[in-house]
């Protein structure tokens, strides 16, 4: 009796498990503000619409904050606060210092947010606006962005340096990266995919052009003209600082032609190239897929990033709408 008693209890105690997992999802839907701000999604791209006239390379800075964003701790905008006497901020994180970028942006569209229905709108879930709103506006695919999250009220430094792939790191340790967050190897060639815009500092791969891995020569999957060029933009003697475009064929326009260019041997980062180089790897066909077949690398991408925009969101009465993105409310 007591036993039974105690499964029937165990098995009601699961269902409901399950079922918060399941509402935490589907808390997050399309039409999260469709009767409190409903212009939202049209004033984050006014916003960025407005911003691309003079910076090009906001759209990729954009859409790179919202990734940065979700693989720490979950897409709750930690990534936008600064330091304060209660936070250690996660802009100071090795992947993130000196090179994220789009926080006057996002501070803009917050405002603008905030002018039309105050209080209702998540610093979160504007990153993930933005994200959409930048690749669509660059000739890139549109998807129905799902909304609710809320955000955070404290941020993750040690989880920013720990969590984010790295442009040096080998393809397993990346594909590791992503598994933790519950994103496949579908997602991860999808994802990486963002890299047909935007630009890289050369200090994030100048490694390649000059000493690899201690060899004392460049990499050798780097196809001999590119380096050629990318030893011109980034000389040995240089502060690294300089950028180079991440797609050298259409370097501001959402395409495919990053995996022709891994194709090619002219992927930028380590990170990219391993992709296609990495002998034996379950990458290799889904670049030749995606590079053959914009349409498939297309909605590939637009599915990968929703299920990015699911990374353990805030929702319900969990965290709080922040009125400024860069520190929480009361502070």
């Amino acid at each position: 009796m007591f036993s039974s008693i105690a499964y029937s209890s165990f098995f009601l105690s699961t269902i409901l498990m399950t079922l918060l997992i399941y509402q935490s999802k589907a808390q997050l839907n399309a039409t999260f503000y469709d009767t409190t701000c409903p212009n939202a999604s049209s004033i984050v791209r006014g916003v960025i619409q407005q911003a691309l006239q003079s910076d090009i390379r906001i759209a990729a800075s954009l859409i790179r904050l919202h990734f940065h964003d979700c693989f720490v701790n979950g897409c709750d905008a930690s990534i936008l606060l600064d330091n304060s006497a209660n936070i250690l901020s996660e802009k100071d994180a090795g992947p993130n210092t000196n090179s994220t970028r789009g926080f006057n942006v996002v501070d803009n569209i917050k405002t603008a947010l905030e002018n039309s229905c105050p209080g209702i709108v998540s610093c979160a879930d504007i990153l993930a606006l933005a994200a959409e709103a930048s690749v669509s506006l660059q000739g890139g695919p549109s998807w129905s962005v799902l909304l609710g999250r809320r955000d955070s009220l404290t941020a993750n430094q040690a989880g920013a340096n720990s969590s984010i792939p790295s442009p040096f790191e080998g393809l397993s340790n990346i594909t590791s990266k992503f598994s933790a967050v519950g994103l496949n190897t579908n997602d991860l060639v999808a994802l990486s995919g963002a890299h047909t815009f935007g630009r890289a500092q050369c200090r994030l791969f100048s490694n390649r052009l000059y000493n690899f891995s201690g060899t004392g020569n460049p990499d050798p999957t780097l196809n001999s003209s590119y380096l050629t060029t990318l030893q011109q933009i980034c000389p040995q003697s240089a502060s690294g600082f300089n950028v180079a475009n991440l797609d050298p064929t259409t370097p501001d326009t959402f395409d495919n032609n990053y995996f022709t260019n891994l194709q090619n041997n002219q992927g930028l980062l380590q990170s990219d190239q391993e992709l296609f180089s990495t002998t034996g790897a379950p990458t290799i066909s889904i670049v030749d897929t995606f590079s053959s077949n914009q349409t498939a690398f297309f909605q590939s991408f637009a599915q990968s990033m929703i299920n990015m925009g699911n990374i353990s969101p805030l929702t319900g009465s969990n965290g709080e709408i922040r009125s400024d993105c860069k520190k929480v409310n009361g502070t």
